[in-house]
This record gives structure tokens, C-alpha cells and sequence, in this order.
């Protein structure tokens, strides 16, 4: 009785765990986890096998009966933290994230500008620059001559043309310039004054200080109404005062104090600035004063002060000529031998002046 309650008891057990097997793989069916330890030994992951592609080998089960370690699938991405490595295919469930960095033909917006970014020269305020001495250097290049022009400028047109030129090579060239000089003739035949050819004002200086406010304040007295800096020593299209030269403030203007044309003599214009000859305008070309003279002197019939800055003496004549030096009259025949080389007085016009 006794060795038959033992193979009952068997028998139990066997039935037992024959039943367990078929529970542990029914739970484990579709899942590449590790499988199961103890009697079964080795057991294949389901999916790990149908996914994978090449993990077939289950876990090794373990002699104390713990739970197997798992196999080594193929190569291929982790479908679970609990399985083992299944093959390349992800699991459905699981939303695979898009590639942070654009196609390589991918249009890039273009950035905005930062809110300190230049404004463009298009809305630059216009410079306050329109009056200079022309400057020795200018003079001698443009002619081609050291001497620089004498008293042939080309016409009334050609000196515009001078003081255009010189206007844009220092950047105020779209303004429209005009010689401070009067001429016998226009051309309409008819007397040319000065102060009718450059406008209404104002005027202002390469460093953008006042010269005059309008036409009265350039001949109401000996000196331009304006800035007094600027006006006791008008400066050149630089900016630079012309006594940086020396005795060098002869300006050719042919007119009177209040801008009219001074002598209606072909000579006392150089003939309508057309000569640079020594034989044409001998003591009859009126000249002005950039700054006042450094002494008493000058040409013929100078004022003691030489303060007037478009009406102060006569020049020697009408030829090629430059003299940098306080020699009182100076000597010779040239227009710029009695303290001069010359120059001329640029204005710019608007074009409700023109």
C-alpha cells in the first residue's frame, strides 16, 4: 500500500508539472523576453525567432532554478525592457522620432535684421555742405599747370565746371555749383552779377558750419554773417583754412561789395574768363579776401584792414601765377602775385534757385 500512495504521489507531480510547462508557455507566447529556468533548460524566445531574424537561442536555465539569462538575438533594435533583442523591426506602439536636421535643399528663412542695424544711406539726412574756397592743390591738378589756371577758366561755364568737378571728388557732387564771378557778358549778351548766379542760401562750410543765412548776410558787411570761425578764414572744399597756406587769400571775384559785376571792361573779367594772358587785365581785377591780409599790403588800392571777403583790390593781371608770401602789392603780372593763386568761391544752388 505503501509503494502505491508513492506512485499516486508521482504521478500528481508529473501531472503538476507537465500543467505548469503548458501555463509558463502559454504566458510567455509573444513576448522575446528570457525564458523560464529550472527543469525546462533551453527554451526559444517566441518573437525573438519570428522578429529578430536571428536570435533563436532561449535563455540557459539555471541549476537553483532562477530564471534563465536571454539569449542573444540578432542585430536588431530592443523591442521591450523585459526582452531579450528582437530583430530590426520596431514594435507598432512605438513612434519613431523624425530627423532634428532639415534636408540639405531645405530653403533657410532669411534671419531679421537686428533693431540696432544701420540705417541705409538712403535715409541719411543730406549734409550740410555747400561753399568752399577751391583749394592750391585743386587748381594745380585740374590745370596741369603748377601756375595753376591764370584768368582762363573756360567761360562762366567752364568755372562752374571747375567747382563741380572739385564738389564731386569730395563727395557733394549731385548738388549744383556755381562760381561766385560776375562777367560783362552772359550768355544772353547781358551784364552777369555774382550774387545772382548761386541762389538764396543757406550756405554752410566742409564742416558743415554757417556761412550765411541768405544773401543779405553775405553783404551786409565785410565778413559772411555766420559762423565766425568759419567766416574769419574761409576753408577750401577739405575744410581746410586757407592760410594754412600762408598769404594766400586773393579770391578772383570781379565784383563790387554788394556782388555786382565791379567794371564793365572786358580786362577787369580776364575777358569773360577766357585769358591768361599778362597783357589783359593789369590792375583792373577785383579780387576778395578769404581771411583778412596778415598786414598792410596787397594790390593796387587796398584797404588798410583787407577784411572784405569778395571786394578788396585789384589784381595784377590776368596770367598764370602763385605767391604764397606776404610781399605787400607783390611783384609781376600774374593773378595770384600779390598774395593768391587764383581761387575762386564755389556755392551750391537748389533746384528752386536754378
Amino acid at each position: 500500500m505503501t509503494r502505491s500512495l508513492k506512485s499516486s504521489a508521482f504521478a500528481l507531480s508529473a501531472v503538476l508539472v507537465l500543467g505548469c510547462g503548458r501555463d509558463s508557455l502559454s504566458e510567455n507566447d509573444g513576448d522575446s523576453g528570457p525564458a523560464s529556468g529550472g527543469a525546462g533548460g533551453q527554451a526559444a524566445g517566441t518573437d525573438a525567432s519570428a522578429q529578430g531574424g536571428g536570435g533563436a537561442t532561449g535563455g540557459q536555465g539555471n541549476p537553483d532554478g532562477q530564471p534563465a539569462q536571454a539569449g542573444q538575438g540578432g542585430a536588431s533594435n530592443p523591442i521591450d525592457a523585459a526582452g531579450g533583442q528582437g530583430g530590426d523591426s520596431p514594435r507598432p506602439d512605438v513612434a519613431l522620432m523624425p530627423d532634428a536636421a532639415p534636408p540639405p535643399d531645405a530653403a533657410i528663412p532669411d534671419a531679421a535684421p537686428p533693431p540696432d542695424a544701420a540705417i541705409p544711406d538712403a535715409a541719411a539726412p543730406e549734409r550740410l555742405f555747400s561753399f568752399f574756397v577751391t583749394s592750391l592743390e585743386a587748381m594745380r591738378r585740374l590745370s596741369g599747370s603748377p601756375d595753376g589756371f591764370g584768368g582762363d577758366f573756360g567761360g562762366l561755364d567752364g568755372a562752374d565746371a571747375l567747382c563741380q568737378t572739385i564738389a564731386g571728388e569730395v563727395g557733394v557732387g549731385h548738388k549744383t555749383w556755381r562760381a561766385f564771378l560776375s562777367a560783362v557778358r552772359g550768355p544772353d549778351g547781358r551784364q552777369v552779377n555774382a550774387i545772382d548766379r548761386i541762389g538764396v542760401g543757406p550756405w554752410h562750410d566742409a564742416n558743415e558750419r554757417l556761412i550765411a543765412e541768405n544773401l543779405r548776410g553775405l553783404t551786409t558787411g565785410d565778413r559772411p554773417v555766420g559762423d565766425p570761425a568759419a567766416v574769419a578764414d574761409l576753408p577750401d572744399e577739405h575744410g581746410v583754412p586757407i592760410s594754412a597756406l600762408g598769404d594766400a587769400h586773393d579770391v578772383v571775384t570781379a565784383s563790387s561789395a554788394q556782388g555786382l559785376l565791379a567794371n564793365n571792361n572786358m580786362g577787369s573779367t580776364c575777358n569773360d574768363w577766357t585769358s591768361d594772358s599778362g597783357q589783359v587785365g593789369a590792375n583792373a581785377v577785383t579780387c576778395g579776401h578769404s581771411f583778412p591780409r596778415m598786414r598792410r599790403g596787397g594790390g593796387g588800392g587796398g584797404r588798410p584792414d583787407g577784411a572784405s571777403w569778395l571786394s578788396d583790390h585789384m589784381l595784377r593781371g590776368c596770367a598764370p601765377g602763385v605767391n604764397l608770401i606776404q610781399n605787400g602789392p607783390g611783384v609781376g603780372v600774374c593773378i595770384g602775385c600779390s598774395g593768391g593763386y587764383g581761387a575762386l568761391y564755389c556755392f551750391a544752388v537748389t533746384a528752386s534757385d536754378l
